[in-house]
């Protein structure tokens, strides 16, 4: 990613394009109230990222990572023709796994919208040989099976000129033109009244981008080059649906108006890729940590990195550990499959978490804050011990709770424990013990 260095004077000036331009003032509703309380306790959703860029099969940002001239890039729709696309099995595959929602690109970095918009015509319905509404196919299976439904919008465009000044990425691309950033806000804001207009209930607006706008000095990412118009646009999604949950994947600390706060590829506040969100930044609204099954978000021919079941598993206990919940991405084809592999995943997840997810839904953070060896859950007096490292004998330091029972979940077996002014020992026996996640229900009293 090239940088350039911005003279300090200019961060003076752009100053009041400040970050906290939120929806002032906002109350949540009712219903927005008992949407965050489901969303807290849903736990485990599906992410797609799915877009034309499939075809080329090198992951959602290829347009910038291979610099591809706006009038090429513009052929891709032109043969996007998805007909392996069936929206109930992919609802049903979600259902199957465990997964409460699903979350959906309608529209990624590239420009192409995914769905019937008519502020342009670089859209599925308009511009590809296909020719219908996949989002409106989905919605209509997940309304039927009762699988809630987010719509990921970017902020961020490469292809639509009105997206100036340009941000910090896509600036190597040929064919971009200069336009009026107010009109980009209007275009967004046509766009996000169709999503919420016309395709039933939606239970959330994912949006993604903002990070391309933070100016660089050389040193630092600074102040925003543009205003969003948050204040605007969260106001005008609250107004069509009240109970809609509006998240932004901004890396930073929430702002009024948004009801959830995410984590890309990182468990809250750990921040292992450099980019996420500090501890400091963690708010009190409910949380969700996004993950690839793979290596990529979009469709990648050459992706080797699938994760184990184990692997999976405990990212999904991790997250519960934390409070939040896991939104687990897969990347369809171009023909509109999910790969194989991703699917023989999702089949093994759902069948733990048929057997196990008592332990993970409707669950608060345990008193154990996660870590390799172990991640604890809460629900009311009852605490589920993770044991994901294969100990059979676990000490919990410190743990002063008055204790009513010890025994393992899968088969309600009482176990052996002591406890005293150190913490709480407890011992599971080898014939006992589970090769992904050996799980203590600990009663209090």
């Amino acid at each position: 990613m090239k940088t350039n260095r911005i003279p300090c004077i200019l961060f003076l000036l752009v100053a009041f394009f400040s970050f906290g331009q939120g929806q002032k003032d906002y109350k949540p509703t009712k219903e927005n109230l008992e949407a965050r309380k489901w969303f807290q306790e849903a736990k485990f959703g599906m992410f797609i990222h799915w877009g034309v860029y499939s075809i080329l099969g090198d992951g959602e940002w290829v347009m910038n990572t291979q610099n591809i001239p706006i009038k090429a890039y513009e052929k891709l729709p032109t043969f996007f023709n998805p007909t392996g696309y069936d929206a109930e099995a992919w609802v049903k595959m979600a259902k199957d796994a465990g997964m409460k929602y699903i979350t959906i690109t309608s529209r990624h970095h590239d420009g192409f919208s995914m769905f019937d918009t008519k502020a342009n015509n670089y859209d599925i319905v308009d511009g590809t040989p296909y020719g219908k509404d996949v989002l409106k196919q989905l919605a209509d299976a997940c309304h039927k099976e009762g699988i809630k439904l987010f719509f990921y919008y970017s902020l961020l465009d490469w292809h639509n000129d009105d997206y100036f000044p340009r941000g910090r990425t896509g600036n190597d691309i040929a064919g971009r033109g200069a336009g009026v950033w107010d009109n980009y806000i209007a275009f967004m804001k046509t766009q996000l009244t169709e999503l919420l207009t016309n395709y039933g209930e939606i239970a959330g607006i994912w949006f993604d981008g903002h990070w391309d706008q933070k100016l660089w000095d050389g040193e630092r990412f600074g102040a925003l080059q543009v205003d969003w118009h948050y204040d605007e646009i969260y106001k005008l999604i609250h107004d069509l649906q009240p109970q809609c949950l509006i998240g932004n994947n901004h890396h930073l600390a929430t702002i009024e108006g948004e009801d959830f706060q995410m984590f890309e590829k990182d468990l809250p506040g750990k921040n292992t890729t450099g980019f996420g969100t500090s501890a400091s930044d963690i708010g009190k609204l409910p949380m969700e940590v996004c993950e690839t099954i793979n290596g990529s978000w979009g469709f990648n021919l050459q992706d080797r990195q699938h994760k184990s079941k184990e692997e999976l598993i405990h990212y999904i206990v991790k997250a519960a550990g934390y409070g939040s919940n896991l939104l687990l991405n897969v990347g369809p084809m171009p023909n509109g499959k999910i790969q194989d592999e991703h699917q023989e995943s999702l089949s093994e997840v759902g069948k733990w978490m048929k057997q196990n997810g008592a332990t993970i839904y409707g669950t608060m953070a345990g008193p154990i804050s996660p870590s390799e060896k172990m991640a604890t859950t809460q629900k009311g007096k009852t605490i589920y011990l993770h044991i994901l490292d294969g100990s059979q004998k676990v000490f919990l330091e410190d743990f002063g709770a008055k204790i009513k029972d010890v025994k393992l979940f899968s088969d309600q077996s009482k176990l052996t424990f002591q406890q005293n002014a150190f913490g709480l020992f407890l011992q599971v026996p080898q014939n006992k013990m589970d090769a992904v996640d050996t799980i203590v229900e600990i009663t209090l009293r």
